[in-house]
């Protein structure tokens, strides 16, 4: 019986993407190959519980919610997350998969929602992006990109133009919490017309820091 460590389980409206505020169920799974300086969920690197599938899936089913989202930590440093994926896909839930984009996304479930994050400078992971996934991004997924500084703005451009990512996904653009002032991003957005959307995360002005939610 396949099965995975899990951080947490918990019911919350979704911060960010584009389903920003619906009801949504969070698989946190724990572990995580990076150490962006930014990091909220640091808690998930290590402990949780090893949990099997179909408990997990029980435990989903207890919020009657329709969006399911697996995130982390990073879940697809473990393997059985593939099979979670899909069997909540089987199972009707509309879900997605928020990754650091470190490992390989091509074994995704394509009927997954992959949020993808690419690394900017400011991250102090940039080496850890993987490129080679930005092949396997489907015109549902999202492409995140957390901007600390100008710097990074001006670095997400480049990137943006390089690999033509407006071309490929939507593309998500969010202020590191009380890095960047949102309002500065936004302007800057405006300012050069990209074809982007700007998103905060409504979870951190609801609840703070708290973890959980």
């Amino acid at each position: 019986m396949e099965r995975l460590r899990v951080s947490e389980i918990f019911f919350s409206l979704q911060g960010e993407t584009r389903t920003v505020g619906l009801p949504t169920v969070f698989v946190r799974l724990t572990g995580c190959p990076l150490r962006c300086q930014y990091c909220d969920t640091a808690y998930a690197f290590h402990g949780g519980n090893w949990i099997e599938l179909d408990t997990i899936l029980a435990e989903v089913k207890k919020y009657n919610a329709h969006y399911v989202t697996v995130t982390g930590g990073e879940p697809l440093a473990q393997k059985a997350c593939l099979s979670l994926l899909s069997r909540l896909c089987d199972e009707g839930y509309e879900v997605s998969l928020e990754t650091s984009g470190a490992l390989p996304v091509s074994q995704v479930d394509p009927r997954v929602v992959k949020v993808m994050d690419i690394k900017t400078p400011g991250s102090l992971e940039t080496g850890k992006n993987h490129w080679d996934n930005i092949r396997y991004l489907l015109p549902h997924d999202q492409i995140k990109f957390v901007i600390c500084d100008q710097h990074d703005y001006e670095w997400t451009k480049q990137i943006m133009r390089q690999y033509q990512l407006p071309d490929i996904c939507q593309i998500l653009l969010s202020p590191s919490y009380q890095q960047i002032n949102p309002g500065e991003l936004a302007d800057w957005i405006l300012r050069d017309q990209l074809p982007v959307r700007l998103q905060i995360q409504l979870h951190k002005y609801l609840w703070g820091d708290v973890a959980g939610r």
